[in-house]
């Protein structure tokens, strides 16, 4: 199993490494998590400077519904890996933390969450987030095996939007002259 593993994270990073933007090497990530953790619902949510965060992709509505209201109330798992810089948030149960986020996410139907930085040695470009629609539907090997796969992604999401941020500055460049 884990050569298997490893084998799957080298063609992970070969993949993402080959995506020409943030979006698509979000979304590659993403169907990579379906496969590889069983999840349903995914999403990347982003870090803009200030700590402001951004939903990117996601592998569904439930899952959008979900970043949205995160980012709507300033509250949730990507919230709380980002701001106490903790490497992975598991919740077994969604009623049971973040008041504000909670309520509304448990009437979309989400019931467990578990979110992991994308991080590089120097930055926490965002986060990896999967989510349930039962109780206690992540367990601790889930995290383990998210936080693999997000220490993979960090790099190539941070490559993308380095490369973006390049272009632009190329392209305002050229406007100038």
């Amino acid at each position: 199993m884990k050569d298997e593993l490893a084998q799957d994270l080298a063609r992970l990073a070969l993949v993402l490494h080959e995506q020409p933007d943030v979006e698509q090497t979000a979304e590659r990530l993403l169907e990579y998590v379906k496969e590889t953790l069983a999840a349903s619902h995914a999403s990347v949510v982003l870090v803009h400077r200030g700590g402001r965060l951004e939903p990117a992709a996601a592998t569904d509505a439930l899952a959008e519904e979900a970043d949205r209201l995160q980012v709507e109330t300033g509250d949730g798992p990507s919230h709380t890996a980002v701001q106490d810089g903790t490497s992975g948030v598991v919740l077994g149960d969604t009623r049971a933390r973040w008041p504000a986020w909670s309520a509304q996410v448990a009437e979309i139907g989400v019931r467990s969450a578990l979110s992991v930085r994308l991080r590089t040695p120097t930055t926490t470009v965002g986060t990896l987030n999967l989510y349930g629609r039962q109780v206690d539907r992540f367990t601790a090997k889930d995290l383990a095996v998210a936080h693999v796969v997000a220490d993979h992604a960090a790099v190539a999401v941070a490559n993308a939007r380095n490369e973006s941020t390049l272009w632009l500055a190329i392209d305002a460049r050229k406007l100038i002259g």
